[in-house]
């Protein structure tokens, strides 16, 4: 499994802005006005993961006072981080389309709803900022007696 590449968060993100262009100005006079309880939600979730990333982070460098981390943890929190930072860029994605229909329309419902949106679009690249430091915090660091060119001359064969 490899990094998360920033062009698959950029493509669902974009996608999703289409999409939520496309569902608000077709219904958005039958929705209710935009609830605050997911953008509170995905802050909290940016929130955990953040921490998980701190954590992690000093548990895998061994520092002081921190115990040795387990890496079956590790290999769950790399799977969350993963799919938390595809989510941001989807929930990121529709709360920028659904911002961009809101700054254009006219009405005073539109211009309620956009500190919502707006909040949603932070919480949202919160929860993508922590999620891709969750995920390079699993990493692991490379050890100062390793030799650079030791991993250029085995083989695959070899592992």
């Amino acid at each position: 499994m490899g990094p998360t590449r920033p062009a698959t968060l950029v493509v669902a993100g974009l996608a999703a802005a289409a999409v939520a262009w496309l569902l608000v100005s077709s219904f958005y006079s039958r929705i209710p006005p935009l609830p605050w309880l997911p953008i509170v939600t995905l802050l909290g979730l940016a929130v955990l993961e953040g921490y998980a990333a701190a954590n992690t982070r000093a548990r895998i460098a061994r520092k002081p006072g921190r115990d040795p981390v387990d890496p079956l943890a590790v290999a769950r929190f790399v799977v969350l981080a993963k799919a938390s930072a595809l989510a941001g860029a989807i929930f990121a994605g529709f709360y920028a389309g659904l911002d961009a229909w809101l700054l254009i329309e006219r009405t005073r419902a539109a211009a309620n709803d956009v500190p919502a949106a707006s909040a949603g679009l932070a919480a949202s690249l919160a929860l993508v900022g922590a999620a891709l430091w969750l995920e390079r915090s699993c990493r692991v660091p490379d050890r100062p007696d390793q030799d650079p060119d030791e991993d250029d001359r085995r083989r695959p064969d070899d592992l």
